[in-house]
């Protein structure tokens, strides 16, 4: 097999640029979807375990024992009873996406100043107030980094997706390793994995300038 050809790259992207469009359009929603349900679920429960040890402890563990599952052997496990598509790829993600998120939010919520939250109660706030008004503001930071981690680990398992016909960029790059020796499979596999990491890339600076425009001067030090 001869030297791969680089030149060969453009006039492939330029001749699929809509299915490429479409691939990564479809790669960025199901990471929004699925980091959006995870951190509805991840976050409330981070609120609600933080401060009770034994829940708290039972809650990292078991998200943690997800993410050490192989991506392509719970998607599999998943076909039986969700079949095919976008199911099985969202709740995946979504499963995948919880263990930065609870954790940011429990470590976040416990690292507040005890005497901050003191002074908040001797004002007259209700414990509900003070974790709204107070806690949750300076946690916010670490929690953003929680949505960060968790969105960017969501971006490369959805490659997996295609594994069980679901959407994304991964369509490509198994379309590529599946026709390896062919014309154009270095060409499949590349653009599917170049597209993923410049959406990434994407995903990371826009993480950035929220926690610019969402995290107070004080806070940010």
């Amino acid at each position: 097999m001869g030297k791969y050809d680089l030149s060969l790259i453009w006039p492939f992207f330029l001749d699929k640029l809509d299915e490429i469009i479409e691939l990564s359009t479809e790669h960025v929603l199901v990471v929004l979807i699925s980091v959006l349900l995870a951190t509805i679920f991840g976050v409330s429960l981070g609120l609600f375990a933080w401060d009770k040890p034994l829940l708290r402890s039972a809650s990292i563990a078991t998200a943690g024992v997800i993410l050490t599952i192989p991506s392509m052997a719970l998607l599999a496990l998943m076909i039986p009873t969700f079949g095919l598509g976008w199911v099985p790829t969202l709740i995946a993600l979504a499963l995948y996406s919880l263990l930065p998120i609870v954790r940011n939010t429990v470590v976040g919520l416990r690292e507040v100043p005890e005497a901050v939250m003191e002074s908040a109660r001797g004002m007259g706030m209700s414990p509900l107030r003070v974790l709204l008004s107070v806690q949750m503001p300076i946690a916010w930071p670490v929690i953003l980094t929680g949505l960060r981690v968790a969105t960017q680990l969501a971006i490369g398992i959805a490659s997996i997706a295609a594994y069980v016909a679901g959407p994304g960029l991964g369509v490509y790059i198994f379309k590529g390793l599946s026709m390896l020796g062919a014309k154009n499979a270095l060409n499949f596999a590349l653009t599917g994995t170049v597209m993923i990491i410049i959406i990434a890339l994407l995903f990371d600076a826009l993480f950035i300038l929220i926690k610019r425009l969402t995290t107070s001067r004080g806070i940010r030090g």
